[in-house]
């Protein structure tokens, strides 16, 4: 079903919308452009964020070779979260500490030509796709692969590699990306106060340090952290389920930043507004102040109720059973319905898991058995 909450009056649900159209739109990365918009952009301020982003050229690195950009008004953000652990991220939320850097998360967020709603859909990053040649950071040519898992894009050639396979698995030209690491996300959490999450079974999961009664629990950075990286504690162990524990986390974070606040608040905003300056990393052209905050402005319209979360329809890989391939004709439709910026069917939206801490819900995304990556 699609991804929104439910007020019980209609009054209500227009004072909550107008609260939340002023604070966040679509998804995560937002939250950025509105906190921006409302600091302002003078001083020290603007010079302090502006030099804490941190961007890559994917435009010279990708070339003219990919999908036609949108011409309607409407446009498309890779929304990465990269499991590095360089620098802060140490050993994080359990998993591999090998030097590496895969992208742990990935969401294709779509703006419709009106900027009035927004589709978000998920990429399981234990995927197997065709993965394009393409072009590292440092120079050098990353060569094609068969049957690659998507994740490994961005491990060995970085964004633009990233940027990259999801195009040719979309058909969607990528507007722009936004990156987030483990330290970065934590630090936004513990800046907005954490975030408030209800789960209906016990989570335990030894990998990410996890360990959640059933109910509602606040969580700190580090537990929303381990929340957004559980697998083995929810559903079959797969990725499916921890994707549908992100878009919980997704909601989470609405709602907390909708409570505290903080534009009444110039201290607390500029905690925010530095946290997650020093945490993302966007391609050149989103690069600045200014550019995230006009993408704040043009998402003014765009709340909880207009947004539908998904996942891309998959099935157990026929090679390995620990993989999932893209599922025909339902992934194919989902990305047609994208590029012709049209809802994803209806059909596709009511197959999806409705409690992501339900085991069953992640086996109803997808036959996926437990992944034996490296969290």
């Amino acid at each position: 079903m699609a991804e929104a909450e439910q007020n019980p009056t209609p009054g209500r649900r227009r004072k909550v919308r107008t609260r939340r159209a002023r604070v966040l739109r679509a998804t995560g990365f937002t939250a950025l452009a509105l906190v921006l918009a409302g600091a302002g952009t003078a001083g020290y301020v603007y010079w302090r964020w502006n030099s804490n982003i941190k961007s890559v050229d994917i435009d010279s690195q990708l070339g003219s070779n990919r999908p036609s950009a949108p011409t309607n008004g409407s446009f498309n953000v890779l929304v990465l979260g990269s499991d590095s652990r360089s620098g802060a991220n140490g050993s994080l939320a359990g998993g591999a500490t090998d030097g590496t850097a895969r992208s742990d998360t990935a969401m294709v967020v779509h703006v419709n030509q009106s900027h009035s709603a927004a589709t978000v859909v998920s990429i399981p990053r234990d995927t197997l796709v065709n993965r394009p040649a393409c072009t590292a950071a440092n120079g050098s040519p990353v060569p094609a692969a068969t049957g690659a898992m998507y994740n490994s894009a961005f491990e060995v050639g970085g964004a633009a590699c990233a940027v990259k396979t999801t195009e040719q698995l979309t058909g969607l030209r990528m507007n722009h990306f936004v990156e987030i690491d483990f330290a970065g996300f934590a630090n936004f959490i513990n800046a907005i106060g954490g975030v408030t999450v209800t789960t209906s079974v016990d989570i335990h999961d030894q990998d990410s340090g996890l360990d959640l009664k059933a109910g509602t629990a606040h969580l700190g950075g580090d537990q929303a952290l381990a929340f957004v990286r559980t697998r083995h504690g929810v559903g079959d162990g797969s990725d499916l389920g921890r994707i549908e524990l992100q878009k919980e986390m997704v909601k989470s974070i609405i709602r907390q930043i909708g409570s505290i606040g903080m534009f009444g608040n110039p201290a607390k905003l500029f905690t925010i507004g530095d946290s997650l300056t020093k945490s993302i990393t966007t391609d050149s052209q989103l690069a600045s102040v200014s550019a995230l905050t006009g993408l704040g402005e043009e998402l003014k319209g765009i709340g909880t109720n207009q947004l539908t979360m998904v996942t891309m329809p998959v099935v157990t890989a026929p090679s390995d059973p620990n993989r999932v391939v893209a599922q025909q004709p339902q992934a194919g439709q989902v990305w047609t319905a994208l590029r012709v910026d049209q809802g994803v069917p209806q059909a596709i939206v009511s197959s999806q898991p409705v409690n992501p801490a339900d085991p069953r819900s992640s086996a109803a995304a997808g036959a996926a058995g437990p992944s034996a990556a490296h969290s």
